[in-house]
């Protein structure tokens, strides 16, 4: 065994989506499951030595009470947890929806932050779409028009579940990506939506993001859940890791632990998700 030492490790977590809630057995969900399955992974990760942990979104399947129940959970965990939402995580009350950022302790939607001198990006994809903002808010008009501009063209992510940035929000990320790259920092961006490769779960201006981090050249890893299955691809110098979903399965769970070395990425899987070691 090598005694290299990664520069930093962290704990990913995607979508508990935990309800109290009858299963949906053809798309093998158990919601009720979630909190159990979230305890063995706070337990395991608790024996790391971690960074932080972060989840990717889809706390909740539906339903402003259920967020009691599963970020209780969190209680037990001693690292830092770093939550952001998914298109899930909306399935609230109109009058709630303003509130779910701070529901998750986010000090803002979108911001970055630096760990073992890796630059650490959470955008917010959930920004523009029909299910973050109240009919007659802005963003909910320009998520319509977005929308039907992708079912126009086609689009195999043209779909009601997934959302995309607005434009202030884009700029904001091309510039933390340029000051970070003037700094020789290495970055890692995490979201709740995959970006790459093609798939019908992916962003609505993934292309656009994707096109963003191999102009900037420092991206070396996106982090996301959403699409349950999981999937990895590279394009650019940045590798695109799906981790898969645990409300998925009656009782096998899934989780990982990342490290990140001088020249590679090692992922290891915990449950249904794999070991990977992805050079840079």
């Amino acid at each position: 065994m090598s005694s290299e030492k990664p520069l930093l490790r962290l704990g990913v977590i995607a979508d508990p989506q935990y309800a109290d809630a009858e299963p949906r057995l053809e798309y093998d969900r158990f919601y009720r499951n979630s909190p159990k399955k979230l305890a063995e992974a706070v337990e395991t990760l608790n024996g790391e030595d971690l960074s932080f942990v972060v989840t990717l979104g889809d706390l909740i399947d539906r339903d402003w009470g259920n967020y009691d129940r599963i970020l209780s959970v969190y209680d037990g965990l001693r690292h830092d947890n770093i939550l952001l939402p998914g298109n899930h995580d909306f399935s609230v009350a109109p009058g709630r929806l303003k509130d779910v950022h701070a529901r998750l302790g986010m000090p803002a939607p979108w911001h970055d932050f630096l760990r073992g001198g890796i630059r650490f990006v959470i955008i917010d994809g959930n920004e523009v779409s029909v299910f973050s903002t109240p009919e007659g808010d802005p963003r909910h008009a320009e998520a319509k028009k977005r929308l039907a501009a992708l079912e126009a063209s086609g689009a195999i992510n043209a779909m009601p579940w997934n959302g995309g940035l607005g434009e202030a929000q884009f700029a904001w990320l091309e510039e933390t990506l340029s000051a970070a790259g003037k700094r020789g920092e290495k970055v890692v961006v995490m979201g709740h939506y995959p970006l790459y490769p093609a798939n019908e779960h992916n962003l609505w201006d993934s292309e656009r993001v994707t096109d963003l981090f191999a102009r900037s050249g420092n991206v070396i890893a996106y982090l996301n859940g959403h699409n349950h299955a999981g999937n990895l691809g590279r394009t650019g110098s940045t590798w695109y890791v799906n981790f898969k979903g645990m409300v998925d399965t009656e009782s096998e769970n899934t989780f990982a632990v990342v490290e990140f070395y001088a020249d590679r990425i090692e992922i290891i899987g915990f449950g249904r998700e794999e070991n990977r070691s992805l050079p840079l």
